[in-house]
């Protein structure tokens, strides 16, 4: 069923699917869906540990129209408006390997789907680390359940989205960016364990308090699937595995290691999971303010630990602290993409402003910086 109050944004962009839908096979979808990309608050590389986790939705979404049909084909308004067309699920590349995966995903979680016609259109910035492939993986998925009537718990469905960008996409990714996708309510952030994915959805009324949360997308490229990801992946693994334990959820505080590198990692895990619970304290007494230094001491974390920054996300983070930022760090998997900074609301001209300088004067790719809400996550809209 469409839902009650679709996101005014998400239709928007789901009638420009349904256009492009309509000039490729001359007929009507069945239906339109979005799905969200997110900004996670607090909360970085925890996901695969088994940790805690903080996401709020973006008004960003990756919108789809619909139909079943005799023969796969997935059509993107991205460039040309390609058409990609296929009788079976395997072997499908680039851009439609994310529509085709979550197909291929479903189907081998037991919630058999047939072909359909798909059209994408998407506004969640590619690169940028806030889950554009996570945002068209849900959106596909929550379409093709619909269409073949399948009634999925929004968790399970996240872990269904994951094994579409894991096993079918090659990237390996934790569960936060699909949890955050399908999960995520309009004005509030995710509290979420990631080990049995129980979650909270706590208030965050930013205006209320007169501060504003800027994302600043710092237009360096932010790739999962390349090797760095996957390394810090089996760092982890493999300190787990010398700790004894199942994972660095359960690492214990004061636990030390003889693998310098190994050490940083773990030491990573086990604050920033600290950070995490402390963050949701605060928050829960509606004192966002409170939550400043936490962000700023998860980059300085994510930056020497796990190693996982770069020149423009620390360039934008520091440019954003000096400016009077209560905190700032980068948010997403790393290796470039985006930094948030929370602010007061009256400073967020003079904030932006600096980081842009910033970035200039250090010969970097001008950033894109807006503020950002907490959004609906994904919902059938038609």
């Amino acid at each position: 069923m469409p839902a009650t109050d679709p996101d005014p944004h998400a239709l928007e962009l789901a009638e420009t699917a349904a256009a492009a839908f309509r000039d490729a096979h001359g007929e009507e979808p069945e239906g339109l869906w979005a799905a969200p990309g997110r900004v996670n608050l607090i909360g970085e590389h925890t996901d695969y540990n088994d940790g805690f986790v903080m996401p709020f939705a973006l008004p960003f979404y990756a919108a789809v129209a619909a139909s079943r049909a005799e023969e796969w084909s997935f059509h993107s308004t991205y460039g040309n408006g390609e058409t990609v067309r296929a009788t079976e699920l395997d072997g499908v590349e680039g851009w439609a390997a994310y529509l085709a995966g979550t197909a291929w995903a479903l189907n081998e979680s037991g919630f058999l789907v047939g072909p359909a016609r798909i059209a994408l259109h998407s506004d969640v910035p590619v690169g940028g680390g806030l889950s554009s492939s996570a945002a068209v993986e849900c959106a596909v998925l929550i379409a093709l359940a619909d269409l073949y009537g399948h009634e999925i718990d929004r968790g399970e469905a996240a872990r269904i989205a994951q094994k579409a960008e894991n096993e079918y996409v090659g990237a390996p990714t934790g569960v936060l960016d699909q949890s955050a996708s399908l999960l995520c309510e309009a004005g509030h952030v995710m509290f979420m364990d990631c080990r049995d994915l129980s979650r909270e959805q706590v208030p965050f009324d930013l205006a209320a308090e007169g501060l504003a949360m800027l994302v600043v997308d710092t237009q360096a490229p932010h790739r999962h699937a390349d090797g760095e990801y996957a390394a810090r992946r089996a760092d982890c693994e493999e300190a787990a595995r010398q700790l004894g334990v199942a994972s660095l959820r359960d690492a214990p505080r004061h636990a030390k290691l003889d693998d310098d590198q190994l050490n940083k990692r773990m030491h990573h895990v086990v604050t920033e999971n600290d950070r995490v619970l402390k963050t949701v304290e605060i928050l829960r007494t509606g004192r966002v303010a409170g939550i400043g230094d936490l962000l700023t001491a998860s980059h300085v974390s994510l930056r020497d630990d796990y190693e996982v920054s770069s020149v423009e996300l620390d360039t934008a983070v520091d440019a954003a602290i000096g400016a009077g930022a209560l905190g700032a760090r980068m948010t997403g998997g790393g290796f470039g993409g985006s930094a948030i900074a929370l602010v007061e609301a009256a400073a967020a001209g003079k904030v932006e402003d600096a980081v842009i300088s910033a970035a200039a004067q250090a010969g970097l790719p001008v950033p894109r910086v807006f503020v950002a809400r907490a959004a609906q996550g994904a919902h059938r809209v038609r």
